[in-house]
C-alpha cells in the first residue's frame, strides 16, 4: 500500500541553497536533494482504489499560481527537538492551497486534517541532538531566505521507506491556474 502526501517541488536553486544549511548538529540526518519538498497535505497510507480516488479528485483542486520564498528556521519538538525546518513566506495564498486540497480529500471520505498547517521544508531529522545545538544552529541561520519563487503546481507523491531514509516519488502533478 503506498504512502500518499501532496506537496509543491521546489526549484533546484533553491534546493541547492537549502543543501549548504546541512551540518552542524550532531545526530541529525539531514534531507538529501531528492527529499526537499513543501508539504500540503500528508494523506498515509491507502489502497489502490483510494489512490485512484485521491488521484481524481486533486484534478478538482482550485487555485491560482502564487510567489513563495523560505525564511527562517525553526524546529518541532519543543524541549526535544525532531525535526529542523525552513519556514515559508507565502502570504494566504499557500494556506488556500492547502485548504482547497484538504477539502477534496474530505469529499471521497478521507478525514480532515487535525493538525495546524505550518508551511515549512524539513531540513533534518533528528535522533538524540542537543537541543542547546540545535538552538544554536537555528540563531546561528536566523536571517536565512531565499529569493521568490513561482509555484505553478502541486504534486502527488508516495513514499517508500528505506533504512538511509525515505524515497519520494511524483505520482502525479497539478497545474494551478488562474
Amino acid at each position: 500500500m503506498p504512502r500518499l502526501f501532496t506537496a509543491i517541488s521546489l526549484p533546484a536553486d533553491i534546493k541547492q541553497t537549502l543543501l549548504m544549511l546541512n551540518g552542524g548538529i550532531p545526530g541529525a540526518r539531514w534531507q538529501r536533494d531528492d527529499q526537499l519538498h513543501l508539504t500540503l497535505r500528508f494523506i498515509g497510507e491507502v489502497d489502490g482504489r483510494q489512490f485512484s480516488d485521491i488521484a481524481q479528485i486533486l484534478e478538482s483542486v482550485n487555485a491560482d499560481p502564487f510567489t513563495i520564498s523560505l525564511a527562517g528556521l525553526d524546529q518541532f519538538g519543543g524541549k526535544n527537538p525532531h525535526i529542523v525546518w525552513a519556514g515559508v513566506d507565502a502570504g494566504p495564498a499557500i494556506f488556500h492551497l492547502e485548504n482547497s486540497i484538504d477539502r477534496q480529500l474530505q469529499r471521497i471520505g478521507l478525514p480532515p486534517e487535525q493538525r495546524k498547517y505550518t508551511p515549512h521544508v524539513t531540513l533534518a531529522r533528528l535522533k538524540d541532538a542537543s537541543r542547546r545545538k540545535v538552538m544554536e544552529y537555528i540563531a546561528h541561520h536566523g536571517l536565512f531566505r531565499t529569493p521568490t519563487f513561482t509555484v505553478d503546481a502541486f504534486h502527488l507523491y508516495s513514499s517508500h521507506l528505506r533504512g538511509e531514509g525515505a524515497l519520494y516519488q511524483i505520482e502525479q502533478s497539478y497545474p494551478l491556474s488562474s
